[in-house]
């Protein structure tokens, strides 16, 4: 296969040190990678490096002439803001005429056609990321650089993008801490960890059990070999004093020479990762009651003065329940949380709900706004729990904050380390119910992982904001889902998303055609079509959508698209003389 990209022997050098050593790697035509790594390993930096928007310290980077290569960023140029979408998306052609054609329907495949006149400041994160796509697509790729595409994006989106990356034809290197998505779409696997680069040719699940295989493996490995030069150490130590007490030079020799072994053993002793020094675990009990909270008719708003968002009638909440609360962004989780949660700070349950008075509850505010900038590490969790200076410190330390940063300040930390922090203070203490409001948005992969296994642990209940899949799946035990105003109880998981994922439904245009042509095979006439020819296009996009959908597994098709999609393809088929 076709080699689009080599490096030799990178290294990237930051002020704190090397955050990458002596990578060597090769990307080829179609390669499909999934790029996996703890916050602050250097993902970004590393796709930075071969965008050739940053200079490696050592090693060189070497691009085939075939390679034609788009770096989606995380965030939108500030030049654009004051752009419309379809300015955004023209601007990304501004020296191809001949490409502005294609403007106007990948607008309805990137689902922006009702905000293709809107200012770019005005839309969401979720279309920011598929604006990004789009101008990507529309400059015809063959590999994709893509850092954290999935980041902070709503359950839909997500299930939009992983819809629109599972078809799209080129190759990409996919930055993301979201196992399931990596699953779906990435064949290869690189894992960036202690400066080193792991290859695997497997998805990310597969790749992360093979690593630690592979880490069983080294720590046996190094454990034999510390075992053999604890022994020559101990016998050149007897020699030395042997030779010193009897002024014996043959002796001395000996011990010097068996302490070179020693030390060229240790040169060469397997190499054991540090690994993840964080270990998360919720306390909780399930309270000895019929319902922990009950909402009757509650009316749910962003603001107390503004109209409501949603009513909830007749849910509630058993001990040991645990609600994965789904719906897209400014549908109104949040705010429900905010709203009981104000409440529950009040001492009193306003109107249309109530709480167990006995229940002890808890709240992770996605903006971590519950921990004061100005407070030192301890002084913040001694908020959480009245426990001794020692017992708070020695908690941080478990938690991967070391001793000498103890006496940073809340601000200084990054994202990541906050919402650690918070969810720490969190786990000192013991509740009946917990309200968690997208504990995921700043964890890399490891911390998702340790905050799946705590709260499947977790005796009590909670009600759980996220968009992340696999740890709604492996947690919950109910779904609420917020569609049109309207919150509803589902039986599964799977039938939660389906209810929130619409974008494929309303795709009006394949991206076969759109991210897979290429200029020399575009129509000439680029003008308008007749309705023969539109109605002949929509006949081939319903076929290529009902062959995608058929190609599932049987559990995530959808039997009623397929039957309207049939139905859609026998009425035209009719019109067309087919």
């Amino acid at each position: 296969m076709t080699t689009l990209i080599s490096a030799l022997s990178l290294q990237l050098e930051t002020g704190h040190g090397p955050l990458f050593q002596d990578l060597s790697f090769t990307v080829k035509l179609g390669d499909r990678i999934g790029l996996i790594g703890h916050n602050g390993c250097g993902k970004s930096s590393l796709l930075d490096v071969l965008a050739n928007s940053r200079e490696p310290s050592v090693g060189s980077v070497q691009y085939a002439g075939l390679c034609r290569l788009q770096h989606v960023e995380q965030h939108l140029p500030p030049r654009l803001a004051g752009l419309t979408a379809r300015e955004a998306l023209l601007e990304a052609v501004s020296e191809q005429p001949a490409q502005h054609w294609r403007v106007d329907s990948l607008l309805d495949e990137l689902g922006l056609p009702e905000a293709a006149d809107t200012p770019v400041s005005s839309l969401s994160g979720g279309q920011h990321t598929r604006l990004l796509l789009g101008r990507a697509v529309l400059r015809e790729p063959n590999l994709l650089l893509l850092d954290e595409p999935s980041n902070h994006l709503d359950l839909p989106s997500l299930l939009w993008l992983e819809d629109f990356l599972r078809r799209w034809q080129g190759g990409f290197i996919l930055v993301s801490h979201d196992p399931r998505l990596l699953d779906t779409l990435s064949e290869k696997s690189w894992i960036l960890r202690d400066q080193r680069l792991y290859s695997f040719d497997m998805p990310c699940s597969r790749a992360l059990a093979a690593l630690a295989d592979a880490d069983a493996a080294a720590q046996a490995r190094h454990a034999g070999e510390q075992k053999e030069i604890d022994r020559l150490a101990l016998s050149s130590k007897r020699l030395a004093i042997w030779g010193r007490e009897h002024d014996n030079e043959k002796l001395l020799r000996q011990a010097k020479s068996i302490q070179r072994r020693v030390d060229k053993l240790k040169d060469d002793q397997t190499f054991v990762s540090r690994g993840s020094p964080w270990r998360l675990k919720l306390q909780g009990s399930a309270l000895a009651a019929d319902r922990l909270l009950a909402f009757e008719d509650l009316q749910v708003r962003a603001q107390p003065e503004q109209a409501p968002l949603f009513q909830v009638n007749d849910l509630w909440l058993r001990p040991g329940d645990k609600v994965a609360l789904l719906g897209s962004n400014g549908t109104g989780k949040s705010s429900l949380l905010r709203q009981c949660w104000s409440d529950v700070q009040e001492g009193e349950a306003r109107d249309g709900w109530r709480y167990h008075p006995a229940a002890r509850i808890a709240y992770y505010d996605q903006s971590l706004h519950q921990l004061s900038d100005d407070a030192t590490l301890p002084d913040a969790l001694y908020k959480f729990a009245r426990i001794g200076d020692r017992e708070r410190r020695q908690a941080l330390i478990s938690a991967g904050f070391a001793y000498p940063r103890h006496g940073l300040t809340v601000a200084t930390l990054s994202g990541g380390e906050r919402a650690r922090l918070l969810l720490l203070a969190l786990s000192m203490a013991s509740y009946h119910l917990l309200w968690l409001d997208e504990p995921t948005n700043h964890l890399d992969m490891e911390g998702k992982r340790e905050l799946g296994a705590a709260l499947a642990a977790f005796e009590g209940g909670f009600i759980l904001v996220s968009h992340d899949r696999e740890l709604i799946e492996g947690t919950c035990n109910r779904f609420w889902v917020i569609n049109n105003g309207c919150l509803q109880e589902w039986l599964d998981a799977e039938s939660a998303y389906q209810n929130l994922f619409t974008a494929r439904d309303t795709v009006v245009s394949g991206p076969v055609s759109l991210v897979t042509k290429h200029s020399g095979e575009q129509s000439a006439n680029s003008g308008s079509v007749s309705d023969a020819e539109v109605q002949w296009q929509r006949w081939c996009q319903l076929e290529a959508m009902l062959a995608t959908d058929l190609a599932r597994k049987p559990k995530h098709q959808k039997p009623h698209l397929q039957h309207e999609w049939r139905q859609e393809m026998l009425q035209l088929e009719q019109v067309l003389g087919l």
